[in-house]
């Protein structure tokens, strides 16, 4: 939304936040605006997050987790102290003196804990996104699947006289007009690590018509520096220093092999030259990146279950107004299933392919579009 647009939602909820306004006070009306500040709406304040000056594209990648949590079993690891004095969550080894890495495969990046099971780190994750003001829409230890809901960064409203002057009054008046999401993915690596990936999904409300009464959500591009942002606190969570956390961003580690596509069989599928657990990593991480949502895993079956995802819908659906401002019997349900086959050739080749139900290579267009999108983002 523009700079001094007032949200046309949010003014249809005008007497209600005049009224929730009389009652909560102006102080803390106005904590929603400290400065610097991380602020999105589920929580009342949220810490500062500070962007790396110096970030450049990078990554991302995933894998799987494994069953779920239960704490009765052990409880969260004990944390090991590294040489620079960090009582870390990873385990320090001669490559990483900080138990942890980021790798990045062009602008997508990912956080690599060492000697930690996604079953140790589960709750802290859950913790983290709770800390930085969010709720869980999906809470999956056992997929490895965790996703915040829409949520406002009210930091991003200007802070300018109208919002100082009527934001003292009614708070919710006055929007950025954005929502942000994050999507979690906790993979099982090698070696006990544990790989964790942020996907940032945004959507940006448009004024439209003549006379800019109306108004429609729109799709924003993904955010890598705010991902990276998000990768840097999640280490700082788990041990480490703002400086540190800054470090190993700018030192990640390059992961890519190239995807070459064989159409020989009179199928379209995707050859990756690299073995099975890096291949079903990053093609996790490239359906991420797509407009196909991932619902399930089965990491030995090497099947992703996926569908089309439509953000707007979802947002109009469940977004942070819900059904008082978007009940519309014209939403869309979920979109049409699928299943990604990623499967071993041989120790360094991997097939990735678009299979039906009875295991059979899928050649509709759909499928066809699904290994396009793929080998776009892997490449």
């Amino acid at each position: 939304m523009k700079r001094s647009a007032i949200s046309l939602h949010a003014t249809r909820m005008a007497a209600l936040a005049l009224a929730l306004s009389t009652l909560a006070g102006c102080e803390s009306l106005n904590e929603w605006f400290a400065p610097d500040r991380v602020n999105y709406k589920t929580t009342s304040s949220a810490p500062s997050l500070a962007i790396p000056s110096d970030l450049t594209p990078p990554q991302v990648d995933q894998r799987y987790i494994a069953p779920p949590v239960d704490l009765s079993l052990g409880g969260a690891p004990h944390r090991t102290v590294t040489a620079a004095g960090n009582a870390t969550e990873g385990v320090p080894n001669a490559q990483d003196p900080y138990g942890m890495h980021i790798e990045h495969d062009g602008d997508r990046r990912w956080l690599v804990v060492d000697g930690r099971t996604p079953e140790q780190l589960w709750p802290q994750i859950k913790n983290f996104w709770d800390d930085n003001g969010f709720t869980l829409k999906t809470d999956a230890p056992a997929t490895g699947i965790m996703v915040t809901d829409w949520a406002e960064n009210r930091a991003n409203i200007p802070d300018d006289w109208f919002r100082r002057t009527l934001g003292k009054v009614v708070d919710f008046v006055y929007s950025s007009g954005t929502r942000d999401r994050f999507r979690t993915l906790v993979s099982r690596g090698a070696n006990d690590s544990t790989d964790i990936s942020i996907t940032h999904s945004a959507m940006e409300e448009m004024l439209t018509g003549q006379d800019k009464t109306s108004s429609r959500w729109v799709e924003r591009p993904r955010d890598p520096a705010l991902e990276g942002a998000f990768l840097a606190k999640l280490m700082q969570k788990f041990g480490l220093t703002d400086a540190q956390a800054k470090q190993l961003l700018t030192e990640a580690r390059r992961a890519t092999a190239p995807v070459q596509v064989d159409s020989t069989a009179g199928a379209v599928t995707l050859d990756l030259p690299e073995s099975f657990d890096r291949a079903w990593l990053r093609v996790g991480l490239a359906l991420d990146r797509t407009n196909f949502a991932v619902d399930n895993r089965d990491r030995a079956k090497g099947i992703y279950y996926v569908r089309y995802a439509d953000s707007m819908q979802e947002l109009k659906r469940d977004g942070l107004f819900g059904k008082l401002l978007f009940s519309d019997s014209s939403v869309k349900k979920p979109g049409q299933a699928f299943l990604v086959n990623v499967r071993s050739k041989d120790t360094a080749l991997t097939e990735v392919s678009v299979v039906d139900a009875n295991g059979q290579t899928d050649t509709s267009s759909q499928a066809r579009r699904i290994l396009s999108l793929l080998q776009a983002q892997l490449n």
